[in-house]
């Protein structure tokens, strides 16, 4: 199995932090967050990542640099000075991936058995998947409908009857799902969702596993409660 995350954004939630370290090298308990995805995924014995990567990309590339290290395979991903999104940023890292992978939010800690979420997938004729938990506005805004295992609406912006669940932060993507993403432009994840929604591709795969994210500083600080209380899920 192969994991691409997506570590390329400018982090904007949570400056000032961010202003000069990006937002997957941020510290907790001493290591950064893109550490505790690594373990997180080894666990899993995922060991094949693509980090797209883009705002302050040498930092995260030193450190992690092969991934060798960490007991990982690491490949990268780098956009140029004009950010593609974070669909435009998959497009881009196109020729790194297999044909179905997983696709990890840059600021998002998932603890479940990813093997199982693949199955799934496989086990179905679809060119996409959400992992989505059922969230009633708990821990963000809910923003998912679905409906017969698949995801009738998505969306950030509009609150719509049955938005219970929230993308939990993983996806699997297809090759043939990138080639409605168009060469060279931004384009984000919201948009792709969309043209997978109205052509009935996009699956939900429904996890009680409870979440994790450090986009936001209530998110940092609940996961570094965790992490210092020895949690791993």
């Amino acid at each position: 199995m192969q994991v691409v995350i997506l570590a390329g954004g400018l982090g904007s939630r949570l400056r000032p932090l961010t202003n000069r370290v990006p937002k997957s090298l941020i510290e907790i308990q001493g290591r950064p967050f893109l550490e505790y995805q690594i373990e997180l995924l080894k666990r899993n014995e995922i060991s094949d990542i693509v980090l797209c990567v883009g705002y302050l990309a040498e930092q995260i590339k030193d450190y992690f640099r092969d991934g060798k290290e960490f007991g990982v395979n690491i490949q990268y991903s780098e956009e140029d000075k004009e950010l593609l999104g974070t669909a435009g940023a998959l497009k881009k890292a196109e020729p790194l991936l297999e044909e179905t992978f997983f696709v990890l939010d840059g600021d998002s800690y998932l603890p479940l058995d990813y093997a199982e979420v693949m199955s799934y997938f496989k086990e179905r004729d679809k060119l996409a998947l959400l992992v989505v938990y059922r969230n009633y506005n708990r821990y963000d805004r809910s923003n998912v409908v679905i409906d017969a295992e698949m995801v009738r609406v998505y969306s950030r912006e509009k609150q719509v009857p049955g938005m219970i669940y929230i993308h939990a932060g993983l996806s699997i993507v297809t090759k043939e799902a990138l080639a409605l993403v168009p060469d060279g432009q931004p384009v984000s994840q919201d948009e792709l969702w969309s043209k997978l929604i109205s052509r009935n591709e996009l699956l939900a795969f429904e996890t009680d596993c409870r979440f994790y994210e450090v986009g936001s500083f209530s998110g940092l600080e609940e996961f570094r409660r965790l992490m210092g209380q020895g949690g791993n899920n």
